[in-house]
């Protein structure tokens, strides 16, 4: 008896993975489509960008910084496959003013063509204690980290339903799948980015539109130095426990699982082990991804409850250490 099922099993994930391919999405071939990346003179954003320069995309770059702009062309401009592409940059603040926001993605589609592809990935960052933080802290990450990817994907969206066609990035964070010491700030920002892009893919799937959350790690970017140059005791303790990732090797994945439509993208095994864990009703594009999320649940489960009882030891062990300190100063 325990033979039959077993063989059933067998049987019925081997037709899963079989039938799987037939509902994921068409992949997008980047080779001549635009691609507009916000965020892209440095980081991750810029490290996207290159990738998809690779395959043979045009590049819109986008950001504040004109000068840093330049800079990212150059260094993008030297993994070119053709003579046919174009590197573009345009200067502007995402998070400031939705009509500008709108301009400059019509100039870019003027030059290049509809976008096919849209990286969100201007964002910001900052940490410390809740009460410590200044109050308009909050309102400004919400600004730059959540309505700087809503005002790019509102100025796209009605030429990729047009086309029924497109792609949508938003670069969230693993702090956007679960709360971390010193993050009440910047955590929720990237939780936003998630609320947006389930409510998001359920509109525009039938427009054969597909969005896709990444959640990369802590990533050696220019934004993680200055960030670590305030980041609290406990945050660095926890930061520690899983390492830095190159900013090439996050794009890779990244630009892979949005070229196939995946909803979620991760890096390495913590951030497979957190998308399993924090899927909750989020879509998935292929029932290959559904069926390993609901193998994986429990044990990922008992994993992460041994990380959050690390987490609580460290905070507490930072907290004694600090009192311990106040009190021999007192002392003295």
């Amino acid at each position: 008896m325990l033979l039959v099922v077993a063989a059933f099993i067998v049987a019925f994930v081997l037709l899963l993975y079989m039938i799987s391919p037939l509902i994921s999405p068409k992949p997008l071939k980047l080779n001549g489509a635009h691609v507009v990346v916000t965020g892209g003179s440095s980081g991750i954003g810029k490290s996207i960008a290159i990738e998809c320069y690779r395959q043979g995309a045009f590049i819109t770059l986008v950001a504040r910084d004109e000068a840093k702009l330049l800079q990212a062309k150059k260094e993008v401009e030297k993994f070119a496959i053709n003579d046919k592409q174009v590197v573009l940059c345009i200067s502007v603040d995402v998070a400031s003013d939705y009509s500008q926001v709108e301009s400059v993605i019509k100039q870019a589609q003027e030059k290049l063509g509809p976008v096919d592809m849209l990286v969100n990935c201007a964002g910001t960052s900052i940490s410390g204690k809740f009460e410590e933080v200044e109050v308009d802290r909050f309102k400004k990450l919400m600004e730059v980290n959540y309505l700087g990817s809503v005002y790019p994907t509102r100025a796209v969206i009605t030429t990729m339903k047009e086309r029924r066609m497109g792609r949508i990035m938003f670069v969230s964070s693993q702090a956007g799948q679960i709360g971390l010491f010193g993050y009440t700030a910047y955590s929720p920002s990237k939780f936003a980015l998630r609320g947006l892009a389930e409510s998001l893919q359920m509109e525009i799937k039938p427009y054969n539109i597909y969005v896709t959350v990444a959640y990369p790690p802590d990533t050696d970017t220019p934004g993680l130095a200055e960030e670590n140059k305030t980041k609290p005791l406990e945050t660095k303790l926890i930061s520690e426990t899983s390492g830095v990732c190159q900013p090439d090797q996050v794009a890779k994945i990244i630009v892979r699982d949005a070229v196939q439509g995946n909803f979620n993208s991760s890096v390495g095994p913590d951030g497979y082990m957190l998308s399993a864990l924090t899927c909750g009703m989020s879509p998935v594009t292929s029932i290959t991804e559904g069926l390993q999320q609901i193998v994986t649940m429990g044990l990922f489960r008992t994993i992460a409850l041994f990380y959050l009882g690390s987490f609580d030891s460290i905070v507490r062990r930072c907290m004694i250490q600090r009192e311990q300190l106040k009190a021999a100063d007192k002392r003295e």
